[in-house]
C-alpha cells in the first residue's frame, strides 16, 4: 500500500462521513471541541504574551535595542501559540476525542458489516480507561516528540530539515492514532499494531498528507477515524 493509497482513504473517510447524519454529528463535536480549547489557550497566550515574555526578557529601557524586544516579543507569542495549538489538540484528544472516535469507528464498522466487531465487552468505565492508554503512546509521545524535534529545529543551523522531519513524523503516527482504532478495539497486542505501523508507512504518510493542510487539517481530523475503518475492514479485516 503505498501513499497515493493513504490519501484516497482519507478523502473517501471524509465524503463518507458528511453523507452519514451521526458520523457528521460526532465529526462536528469534535472539530468544535479542537477548535474551541485552541482558540481559548491561544487567548490565555495572547492575553498574557508581555508577562510571559518578562520571564526570557525585561524590556529595556534603551530605545536602541527596544526594537529587538518587540521582535523577540512577537516571536516568543509566535512560538507559543504553536505550542499551545498542538497541546490543545493533545489535550482534547486524551480528554474526550478518542472516546468520539472510537465510538465513529465503531459507527462506521457497523455500517460496512452490520456489526461492530470486537474480542471482548469490557465496562464503561474499564473501556473508558482502556481507551486513554491506549492514546498515550499512540498520539501524546510521538506529537510531543515531533514539537521537540521542532523546537530544535529553530535552535540549529539544521532547521528546516528538521522542520520537514518534525512534520512528516506528526502526520504518520495521527495517521496511525485513527488506522490502531479496529485492531486496538479487537486486542491486537501493541508490539503487533506497531508492526502494521511500520509495515504500512507509506500509506500512514499519505493518509495523513491532508493533516498539513492550514485550516483543513482538523476538518479532516475529525472525520479520519471513518476512513481508517474503512481501510481497516477493506483491506486488513480477518472476521
Amino acid at each position: 500500500m503505498g501513499l497515493s493509497e493513504g490519501l484516497k482513504y482519507n478523502l473517501r473517510g471524509l465524503w463518507f462521513g458528511i453523507k452519514k447524519p451521526k458520523l457528521l454529528f460526532l465529526g462536528i463535536i469534535r472539530f468544535l471541541a479542537i477548535i474551541i480549547i485552541t482558540i481559548l489557550a491561544a487567548s490565555l497566550i495572547l492575553v498574557y504574551h508581555k508577562e510571559l515574555l518578562g520571564l526570557v526578557w525585561n524590556q529595556p529601557e534603551s530605545y536602541w535595542i527596544l526594537w529587538l524586544w518587540y521582535l523577540l516579543s512577537w516571536l516568543v507569542t509566535f512560538f507559543l501559540v504553536v505550542v499551545s495549538g498542538v497541546l490543545s489538540y493533545l489535550l482534547a484528544q486524551i480528554l474526550f476525542s478518542v472516546i468520539i472516535m472510537d465510538y465513529m469507528s465503531r459507527i462506521t464498522e457497523k455500517i460496512l458489516t452490520g456489526n461492530s466487531h470486537e474480542e471482548a465487552k469490557l465496562p464503561v468505565a474499564q473501556l473508558l480507561l482502556y481507551l486513554i492508554k491506549q492514546e498515550i503512546p499512540r498520539t501524546f509521545l510521538p506529537v510531543l516528540l515531533s514539537l521537540a524535534l521542532m523546537i530544535l529545529g529553530w535552535l540549529t543551523p539544521a532547521g528546516p530539515l528538521i522542520a520537514i522531519l518534525s512534520s512528516c513524523l506528526a502526520v504518520i503516527f495521527l495517521a496511525w492514532d485513527n488506522t490502531d482504532l479496529v485492531p486496538a478495539r479487537r486486542m491486537v497486542s501493541f508490539r503487533e499494531r506497531f508492526r502494521f505501523l511500520f509495515r504500512n508507512i507509506l500509506f500512514h504518510f499519505g493518509f495523513g498528507l491532508p493533516f498539513l493542510i492550514p485550516g483543513l487539517n482538523i476538518l479532516f481530523l475529525s472525520f479520519a477515524p471513518v476512513g481508517a475503518t474503512i481501510h481497516y475492514y477493506e483491506k486488513h479485516d480477518q472476521s
